[in-house]
């Protein structure tokens, strides 16, 4: 998006406020299915907990994809946008047998990452298929936070626990229908993947009747200038050739499955904030914004390098910059950051900021979570409204001690 429309956007809805460009979104996608066009059964599920903003759900169900969902709220969400529960796969982590069973009850694909939970879910419902979520004991992704893949995580079936797992199979003559992995994100070098790939069919080829093979995601997008990607077309030839081998192998064309999020959202997000003061101390200059970590935290907790450029004055000198948050604790965007000369009431441009951006927001020091626009070919549309002081209360009980 170009800057004059997303300066038009800020004067219209204010700052902070985050934007998407649904454009972007179809492009991705589209590049992830061209990628894999030679693959016959081909699904992408998109990660609903990157961003469930209930229009970019639906633009995303147009799209053709369906939906990987964490938990019974996102499950419902997705089937309040259109989403027709057997295009919706819930693949919990740590979560009760009662949640799981209220699922089920929604008719949407269920996928399991425990032998405890397995067992008892077996026992209990031994013909509604199940997906079983392996472990591969890969460590990819960019941030120890998000990697998922290892030995240590806590999601997962340990492929050493296969023997076992196959037992309670037997046990219980449950029903599986697919097997998943998902080793983390920001997963740059494909070697790596292939690798977990591989572990995968040697799992998957103890299972009889199976449908599908979910391999995850975790595609690693460029948050800086020029900065790496996931080479989707690379993975897409080698990743395409093993997994019709191995369907020749098995006797049946199983259905390939990828579930990216940030991949899908995050280069379409922008985030829009006004500088309220510039601050100078012995060593540092400071630039203050209208926001914190309480609407942006990636910065802080994975620490993720967003381009920021100053599009009120995107010709100007080029300076170093420490920009920060109005929090009352550290909430450092970047550091020494060279940025074009800002001024007070310039307005500063995250990018990369569609993915766990505004899904991570909080009412930290009672401020207000910002508003959220799409554009799409050319049209710019509120989809949810700036937070107000009858929101910070609206569920509170008052009570007289």
């Amino acid at each position: 998006m170009n800057q004059e429309t997303l300066l038009q956007i800020e004067k219209e809805y204010k700052s902070p406020v985050y934007v998407y460009n649904a454009n972007k979104i179809e492009e991705q996608y589209n590049r992830l299915t061209s990628a894999f066009s030679k693959i016959k059964k081909l699904k992408i599920n998109y990660a609903a907990k990157a961003l469930t903003n209930i229009s970019i759900l639906k633009f995303i169900n147009k799209l053709g994809a369906g939906l990987d969902t964490v938990s019974i709220q996102e499950v419902k969400l997705g089937l309040h946008a259109g989403f027709k529960a057997e295009n919706i796969i819930y693949t919990p982590n740590g979560v009760s047998l009662d949640e799981i069973e209220e699922v089920v009850k929604l008719k949407v694909q269920i996928n399991i990452d425990s032998l405890y939970m397995l067992e008892q879910f077996g026992s209990k419902h031994p013909t509604t298929p199940v997906c079983i979520r392996i472990n591969p004991h890969i460590m990819a992704g960019g941030n120890t936070n998000i990697s998922v893949g290892h030995i240590d995580s806590k999601f997962g079936i340990s492929i050493h626990q296969i023997p076992l797992l196959i037992r309670i199979v037997k046990n219980t003559k449950m029903i599986i229908n697919g097997i998943h992995m998902h080793t983390g994100s920001d997963i740059l070098d494909i070697d790596v993947f292939m690798r977990a790939s591989e572990i995968l069919f040697d799992v998957a080829i103890q299972f009889k009747g199976l449908e599908f093979i979910d391999f995850g995601s975790g595609f690693k997008v460029a948050y800086k200038e020029k900065g790496l990607e996931t080479n989707i077309e690379e993975l897409g030839e080698k990743l395409s050739k093993r997994f019709k081998k191995f369907c020749k192998n098995y006797g049946k064309e199983l259905t390939l499955i990828f579930e990216p999020g940030k991949f899908l959202v995050s280069e379409s997000g922008y985030f829009l904030s006004r500088v309220n003061a510039i601050k100078q101390t012995t060593s540092t200059v400071f630039a203050q914004l209208d926001t914190g970590f309480n609407h942006l935290i990636r910065p802080m907790l994975y620490n993720s390098d967003h381009r920021i450029e100053n599009i009120s004055n995107p010709k100007g000198k080029k300076r170093f910059y420490s920009v920060v948050g109005y929090i009352c604790e550290t909430d450092t965007f970047a550091n020494n950051k060279q940025i074009c000369e800002i001024n007070e009431g310039d307005i500063l441009d995250f990018k990369n900021a569609g993915a766990y951006c505004f899904m991570m927001a909080s009412n930290y020091n009672s401020r207000f979570r910002p508003a959220e626009v799409i554009c799409y070919n050319g049209r710019t549309q509120l989809i949810r409204k700036r937070e107000a002081f009858e929101d910070l209360i609206y569920n509170q009980t008052l009570i007289n001690l």
